[in-house]
């Protein structure tokens, strides 16, 4: 496993880092997590993302990932990152959503007890929430660092704007943000939008969810939607009428050029994120051990010719 330091900061992050927001739930097999999550640390993931309502249901995956430290993964707790986050619904009243000190600092203490951590390594405020002042969210990460509840913070799905002001805060009290954490796939690229000129400015390393868009970056979905696909179960997060004719004309298209590199389109799309500048570590799922071997093998070769890159975004920007 490669290593990359986390923006200008001291602290490096596997390329490859395992999220638990789907397939560590009470809704799955504990002995599969386990065999996951151990292999996972063998090959050199060693960040593991959570936050407080990844399950299903919520609060579950913290549960299960306290069952996994106890079981042996704990021996090992300073030689692993752990990232957990508040700021999406997470119980029923007004102080179980948003950016409030109150639901901030009940959803950290929640989430310790949960996993038996006396810290995190990184605690994230999970979103921007427009009704709360942007001093009383900042203010509440740079509490939770200076006592000692979180070595780190990090940003998730902040608009850019307000990103530089939670830095700039931040800086004031001398706890520096350290990581911002957003959608990027070859599908959903917003964070070129401007995102990687403010990091870079800020300092702050760049981790990516969702880096296979759900599943449609793979061989899924080449022939049309399985049965046993995501869309086809729930449709929660992928919806059937997305999956048009064009977009599986164009996954087809990526899928021949991965051919041509010898990697699957799922390996290529990870590569591809990993080749882009300011790109500190992607955050990947895995149902199954061969899943997470299967994507590693993206790491064997990041490296893309200026004529692929070329035939990727001319395939990309296709109607």
């Amino acid at each position: 496993m490669e290593y990359r330091f986390c923006g200008k900061s001291g602290l490096q992050l596997p390329l490859i880092s395992l999220g638990m927001w789907h397939n560590f739930g009470y809704t799955d097999k504990f002995a599969t997590m386990k065999e996951i999550a151990f292999k996972a640390f063998e090959r050199g993931i060693t960040h593991f993302d959570l936050a407080n309502n990844y399950g299903p249901p919520p609060g579950s995956a913290e549960e299960n990932f306290g069952k996994l430290l106890k079981e042996g993964l704990g021996a090992h707790r300073d030689e692993i990152i752990v990232s957990s986050k508040a700021g999406h619904l997470m119980w029923d009243g007004p102080y179980g959503d948003g950016g409030s000190r109150k639901y901030m600092m009940a959803s950290l203490h929640q989430s310790l007890k949960r996993t038996g951590l006396e810290y995190f390594d990184i605690f994230y405020s999970h979103r921007y929430c427009p009704e709360t002042p942007l001093e009383e969210t900042v203010q509440t990460l740079i509490d939770i660092v200076k006592q000692g509840k979180a070595l780190y913070v990090g940003l998730s799905k902040y608009p850019i704007d307000k990103a530089e002001e939670a830095c700039a805060m931040m800086r004031e009290q001398h706890v520096k943000c350290l990581i911002y954490q957003d959608r990027y796939s070859m599908l959903s690229r917003k964070p070129e939008t401007g995102y990687f000129e403010m990091l870079e400015k800020e300092g702050l390393g760049f981790i990516a969810f969702s880096p296979l868009a759900q599943g449609l970056l793979t061989n899924r979905y080449l022939n049309g939607i399985p049965e046993d696909s995501r869309v086809a179960k729930s449709g929660v997060f992928l919806h059937r009428e997305d999956i048009t004719p064009e977009l599986i004309a164009k996954i087809k298209k990526l899928n021949d050029i991965a051919a041509q590199r010898e990697q699957t389109l799922a390996e290529m799309s990870l590569a591809w994120l990993l080749a882009k500048k300011g790109v500190t570590s992607v955050i990947i799922g895995a149902s199954s051990v061969k899943q997470l071997e299967d994507n590693l093998k993206a790491t064997d070769n990041i490296v893309f010719s200026p004529e692929e890159l070329a035939a990727i975004e001319a395939i990309l920007k296709e109607e």
